[in-house]
């Protein structure tokens, strides 16, 4: 860990949490990191910013969302960010896409995805059933179809473009499936 008291600068940052500064810049422009003390090359870091960075990777391995992780760090002061850090991580599983869908397909929810995320697909439904969702409100989200392959999906969506994206998830399974053989 790194001592409160010390400020990082964007390189010692990144080493401490094992990102790029890419990585750092979008998290902060998503809202998932807080912005530095200051700005441009003197911008200064700090232990929260190590270790939001270090919960967000873990969540990101449990399949969570980047909207989801977003709103469970907004409620989160930096020492119960360290206290999640510190707590054992969920039990392990196949982490591959493929497993993930198989999951899925078994009628099971990955581990990472808690009532919260429940909560969170029935408010993405009730916002797809308007005729035109807002832009000003809509998430991206990511959907790993196989370790090299994703499908991109800004929510909310309507109800047609919801079966759409039903369907192109069924096709997908389908091929797998017979890739897979």
């Amino acid at each position: 860990m790194v001592p409160t008291d010390r400020t990082l600068d964007l390189t010692e940052l990144c080493d401490a949490a094992n990102v790029t500064p890419r990585t750092v810049r979008y998290y902060i422009q998503q809202g998932l990191l807080p912005a530095p003390e200051s700005r441009g090359p003197g911008a200064h870091y700090h232990e929260g910013h190590v270790v939001r960075l270090r919960l967000i990777r873990r969540l990101q391995r449990e399949h969570l969302p980047l909207g989801e992780i977003r709103e469970r760090l907004a409620r989160l002061t930096d020492a119960e960010v360290n206290q999640l850090l510190r707590s054992a991580p969920p039990p392990k599983r196949d982490a591959s896409a493929l497993g993930y869908i198989r999951n899925v397909l078994a009628g099971g929810a990955p581990d990472a995805l808690s009532a919260a995320t429940v909560r969170l697909s029935e408010s993405r439904a009730r916002f797809a059933e308007s005729p035109e969702p807002s832009a000003a409100r809509s998430t991206w989200e990511r959907i790993a179809l196989t370790r090299d392959v994703e499908l991109h999906v800004r929510r909310p969506l309507t109800r047609d473009q919801n079966r759409l994206v039903d369907r192109l998830l069924q096709l997908a399974r389908e091929l797998t499936r017979e890739e897979l053989r």
